[in-house]
């Protein structure tokens, strides 16, 4: 007997929810579930669904490939990622963002004094224009994972910095699901102070550590593999 409409609806997005928030560690490479995942159930009502409750890059890699997103093979990853790279950086010229590329990987660095207002996570207005430029080639290019960081600098305490780089990692990645990045493909993390890119004894440095990166990362045959 089907389910009725509502419960497959709802089965779908726990089906997301189970694979949405997965991240890549920015020190090992290895891919696990985002630590802020269930709080993801309680806000799967409003906007997009993100945050996994449970699995990692094999589970989410098998919804991808469910969905008819192909895995890439051989040379096709780095063409396919030099395309998206050339695309990015001319859809994102004069914006702040910074478009930098380490072997097959994307990172995308937002400086949070034009994405968003002093302790704030509502992406500001004036962006929004060119986060959709950003949102637009994510979804033509949808052979790869959008995993999305948020960054403090070190001043307050954890209790303030990791739940605010969390929220803005969240609303950075809730955006781009709402313009056509499906969920699966997405991981958020909130980092706080960690990982900073300038000394935070300078009011220049601090600023450059208030940042959102988004990382792309290409589905290989790898990740396919491992999913099966």
């Amino acid at each position: 007997m089907a389910l009725p409409r509502s419960l497959g609806t709802a089965a779908a997005t726990l089906a997301l929810l189970a694979t949405a928030g997965c991240v890549t560690d920015p020190n090992t490479g290895e891919r696990t579930m985002s630590k802020t995942g269930i709080g993801a159930l309680g806000g799967a009502a409003g906007g997009a669904v993100l945050g996994a409750l449970v699995g990692g890059r094999h589970s989410q890699t098998e919804t991808l490939l469910g969905a008819g997103i192909g895995a890439l093979a051989g040379t096709a990853v780095g063409s396919y990622m030099d395309q998206q790279e050339r695309r990015l950086r001319a859809q994102t010229a004069g914006s702040g963002i910074a478009v930098e590329r380490r072997g097959d990987e994307l990172t995308l660095r937002m400086p949070s004094s034009i994405t968003f207002d002093t302790n704030s996570y509502l992406i500001q207005p004036r962006f929004q224009a060119t986060l959709d430029r950003v949102a637009q080639t994510l979804a033509a290019y949808p052979q790869t994972f959008v995993d999305v960081y948020g960054y403090t600098d070190s001043t307050g305490g954890d209790a303030i910095n990791v739940p605010l780089s969390q929220n803005r990692a969240r609303a950075v990645a809730d955006y781009l699901a709402g313009h056509g990045v499906v969920p699966p493909r997405i991981g958020v993390r909130g980092m706080g102070a960690q990982m900073p890119i300038a000394s935070n004894d300078t009011p220049d440095g601090r600023q450059q550590n208030r940042r959102v990166e988004i990382k792309l990362t290409p589905v290989t045959q790898d990740d396919r593999s491992g999913a099966s």
